[in-house]
C-alpha cells in the first residue's frame, strides 16, 4: 500500500482501554475476601447468571445460564444476589482513580473506560506502558479488583490490546507491531464488526483483522459504509474516534427490558411486565425531554428465542397513555398462548427533542396540555417517593409475582446492613467492606 499503514514506528497518540475483570463477581470478592479464589456467581434474584468469576468460568459457567444448570456443573458455586448499588460505587471510584492520571477519561460503560495518555510521559517521568501499569496497580491496591488494559494508537487497537491478555494483563501495541496482533485475530472479534459485515468480508476472502487492515483504501471506500471505513483507519493506527469526556445527555433510542423468574404463560402478567417497560422508558425519555417516533416491543421465550414488532407513531410521544393502545396491539401480534416467556422489552426509537414537536390542525391541544401537566406531576411524585409510586393499571399484575430484591429473600449485603442514619432509599456512598489493616 502507498501509505504503509502498518509500519508506524512511534506513539503520535496513546489511547488506553481499561476493562475490569469479571466486574460484578470481582466486586463481591473484594468485599468478601473469603470468596477470593472460589467460583462466585451473581444473579440469584433473577434465576440466571448475571456475572461469573473466572474461577466459575473455568468450570463451564456462562452468562445467562440458568441457576439449576449451574448447580449441575459447579455444585460448590457461591450464588449471590446482584448488588448494583455497590457495583456503581466501585465504578465511580475507579473513574476517580483514572482521572488522577489523565483528565481525558471516557466512561464507556460501568466497567470500561478509554483514557487519553498522549503527552503524559513527561509528567510521570516514564513510558506509556509504565503509566498504564501504574494505573492498573493503583486500582487493584485501592479497590481490590483487577483490570485488563490495552494501550495503542487508537481506540479499536487499544480494545484489542485489553482483550489480548485477560485477566489482569496489560498489552501495549506500538505502531510498528500492529501486524503482530492482527494477523491471527478473527475479523469478527474487532470492536464494531458484526455478523453481517463479517459474512460480507469473508465472501471477499477477508478472514483476519490484518487482511482487512491491508485492503486498499479505494476498495474499502467502494464496498463499506462510513462506520467500517473508520474501523479500517483505526486498525491502521490512525485515530478516528476521540476520547469523549462529556457526560451523555442525549439518546437516539431508549430501551428497557425485564427478565422475570420463573417464566410465565400468563398473558396479563407478561403484558404487565411490558407495560412497566414502557413506563420506565417513557420516564427516561421525559427526563431528557425527548419523544419517540417509533415503538419497538419484544418478548423472549424460555428457550431464549425472541419475537418482536416495530410500530411507527403518527406523532412523537413520551406519554404512556398515548402509547398503551399501540403497545397492546403489538403485544397481541407476538404473544403466543401457552408459550413460556422469561423477558419483555420496549425500545423507544427515533427520538426527537420534545420542544420540536409541532401540533397538527387535528390535535386536541387542550388534551395534550392536560396530559403534559399530569405527567409532570407524576414525575415529581416519582422523584420524591420512588419510581412506580403511581403506575398505570395495566402494570399492576406485574406485582403478583416477586420480582424485586427482598421479595424472595435475595437482599444484597449493602442493603441488609444499614449504617446509622441510613434507610432503604438514602445511604452513604460506600460499600460494606472488610478492610485489611
Amino acid at each position: 500500500m502507498d501509505n504503509q499503514p502498518l509500519t508506524i514506528s512511534s506513539f503520535p497518540q496513546a489511547i488506553m482501554h481499561i476493562d475490569v475483570d469479571a466486574f460484578f463477581a470481582s466486586c463481591e470478592q473484594a468485599i468478601h475476601p473469603e470468596l477470593k479464589g472460589r467460583p462466585v456467581i451473581t444473579g440469584r434474584e433473577r434465576g440466571i447468571v448475571a456475572a461469573a468469576s473466572y474461577e466459575a468460568k473455568a468450570r463451564g459457567v456462562q452468562r445467562g445460564m440458568r441457576l439449576f444448570e449451574v448447580r449441575k456443573i459447579c455444585p460448590d458455586c457461591i450464588i449471590l444476589p446482584s448488588d448494583y448499588e455497590t457495583y456503581s460505587l466501585f465504578s465511580v471510584r475507579m473513574f476517580e482513580i483514572l482521572r488522577r492520571f489523565s483528565p481525558d477519561v471516557e466512561e464507556y460503560s460501568i466497567d470500561e473506560a478509554f483514557v487519553d495518555l498522549t503527552g503524559l510521559r513527561r509528567s510521570f517521568h516514564g513510558s506509556y506502558e509504565s503509566i498504564a501499569e501504574n494505573m492498573r496497580r493503583t486500582i487493584e491496591a485501592e479497590l481490590g479488583i483487577t483490570v485488563s488494559a490495552g494501550v495503542s494508537l487508537s481506540k479499536v487497537l487499544a480494545k484489542i490490546g485489553s482483550k489480548h491478555n485477560k485477566p489482569n494483563g496489560l498489552t501495549v501495541i506500538p505502531g510498528r507491531e500492529i501486524h503482530v496482533y492482527l494477523e491471527k485475530l478473527p475479523v469478527e472479534k474487532v470492536w464494531g464488526i458484526g455478523a453481517n459485515t463479517t459474512a460480507f468480508l469473508k465472501k471477499h476472502g477477508i478472514v483476519t483483522a490484518l487482511q482487512f487492515a491491508k485492503r486498499e483504501e479505494d476498495w474499502v471506500a467502494r464496498y463499506l459504509s462510513k462506520p467500517y471505513r473508520e474501523i479500517w483507519h483505526e486498525l491502521n493506527g490512525r485515530s478516528v474516534y476521540p476520547v469523549v469526556t462529556e457526560t451523555k445527555n442525549s439518546y437516539q433510542s431508549i430501551s428497557k427490558a425485564k427478565t422475570f423468574t420463573p417464566a410465565s404463560t400468563d398473558e396479563a402478567f407478561v403484558f404487565a411486565q411490558l407495560s412497566k417497560n414502557l413506563e420506565n422508558a417513557c420516564i427516561k425519555a421525559r427526563r431528557y425531554r425527548l419523544a419517540a417516533t417509533r415503538l419497538v416491543i419484544f418478548l423472549r421465550k424460555q428457550d431464549f428465542t425472541s419475537e418482536g414488532v416495530e410500530i411507527r407513531l403518527n406523532k412523537p410521544s413520551s406519554y404512556p397513555l398515548e402509547l398503551f393502545d399501540l403497545l397492546r396491539r403489538g403485544f397481541e401480534r407476538v404473544f403466543g398462548p401457552g408459550e413460556l416467556y422469561r423477558q419483555t422489552g420496549v425500545v423507544l426509537a427515533g427520538l426527537v427533542p420534545e420542544n420540536g414537536i409541532q401540533d397538527s390542525l387535528f390535535d386536541d391541544t387542550a388534551r395534550i396540555e392536560k396530559m403534559s401537566k399530569i405527567y409532570e406531576s407524576l414525575d415529581g411524585i416519582s422523584q420524591k417517593y420512588g419510581k412506580h409510586t403511581i403506575q398505570h393499571g395495566a402494570s399492576l399484575p406485574a406485582g403478583l409475582q416477586a420480582q424485586h430484591e427482598g421479595e424472595r429473600g435475595d437482599v444484597p449485603v449493602r442493603k441488609a446492613s444499614l449504617l446509622k442514619g441510613e434507610n432503604q432509599r438514602q445511604r452513604l456512598g460506600m460499600p460494606m467492606m472488610h478492610i485489611k489493616v
